[in-house]
């Protein structure tokens, strides 16, 4: 009687191969990820925990959160959240609101979207320092701007856009409107034209298709350039020196944190500032993000296909 001989099971190579090459992409995987993983633990990770640490050794006694104590304590510290806030809020929503109608009409292909688009942008390669340099020319005491107007009596006496609130507004309105009217284009290019024509053979006349159709699509676009820009106006150090009055009406809290870091050279105070800082802009976002989520819980991008 002979025995009965179990059938074989497959190759064990072949069963293995499989998993090898998975484990091959997973490595590749890893060895792509790593280097940026990297970098950002350098750049961001590493600088931020060092600071949040340093900010609680402050130079001066009173305990673990003496710095933030003097911070909100002292006359011309705290203030500098209003300030800051009362550039960059106002910077911001003039840019968005100046970016959605321009990036709506150009959102279709023309023989001068190229043109025009170039034109937007260009104020992103000039860089804060030669924008204000301009504003002096064109828009201080003298400047062509004032002189122009004397010379057609159209206005008596010096105009004055520069070393005050407005100098350093109308500089971060020049310098952020590219990077947020670049954010909204680009969502807005992405939304299928198709969905404004068929809207269009219901009877949807150009603002109905705006406001059904491409602003909800828009919205998450929208918030997202916002908050993005906000966090860059928010940030301003060359324009409130250049343009403004940073001893008075303009010292926004970046001064504060340059003056402690660099004039007192109490990098612990500075650091705490910097905190303060990013805990502001972290609830503006957040409440953006928040109203983003009311208005809208579809996808995050309307694009095509």
């Amino acid at each position: 009687m002979s025995a009965v001989v179990p059938a074989p099971a497959g190759p064990p190579a072949a069963n293995a191969a499989p998993l090898t090459a998975r484990a091959v992409g997973s490595n590749r995987a890893l060895l792509l990820v790593a280097p940026a993983a990297l970098f950002m633990l350098l750049v961001f990770v590493y600088p931020f925990i060092y600071g949040l640490l340093l900010s609680f050794h402050p130079m001066i006694e009173g305990g673990t959160f003496a710095n933030y104590v003097k911070f909100f304590t002292t006359d011309n510290l705290w203030p500098t959240i209003g300030v800051t806030l009362k550039l960059a809020l106002p910077a911001t929503l003039i840019n968005v609101g100046l970016a959605v109608p321009i990036a709506y009409q150009m959102r279709r292909k023309s023989p001068y979207q190229k043109w025009v688009t170039t034109i937007l942008v260009i104020p992103i390669t000039l860089g804060t320092v030669l924008i204000a340099e301009g504003m002096l020319t064109y828009f201080g005491p003298k400047g062509w701007l004032s002189q122009t107007l004397q010379f057609l009596h159209l206005y008596d006496g010096p105009i004055r856009l520069t070393h005050n609130f407005w100098g350093v507004l109308i500089s971060l309105i020049i310098s952020g409107f590219p990077f947020v009217f670049l954010l909204v284009l680009s969502y807005i290019t992405g939304i299928d034209p198709v969905l404004a024509r068929a809207a269009a053979t219901l009877g949807a006349n150009p603002w109905n298709q705006f406001r059904h159709i491409y602003w909800p699509l828009l919205i998450p676009g929208v918030a997202m350039a916002f908050c993005l820009a906000f966090v860059q106006a928010f940030s301003v150090f060359p324009s409130a020196v250049l343009l403004g009055n940073p001893a008075g009406t303009t010292r926004v809290i970046s001064i504060a944190a340059y003056e402690a870091a660099f004039e007192q050279y109490d990098y612990s105070l500075a650091s705490a500032i910097a905190m303060i800082m990013g805990f502001v802009q972290l609830i503006i976002v957040a409440f953006v993000l928040g109203l983003r989520r009311a208005f809208y819980r579809g996808p995050v991008t309307g694009g095509k296909g």
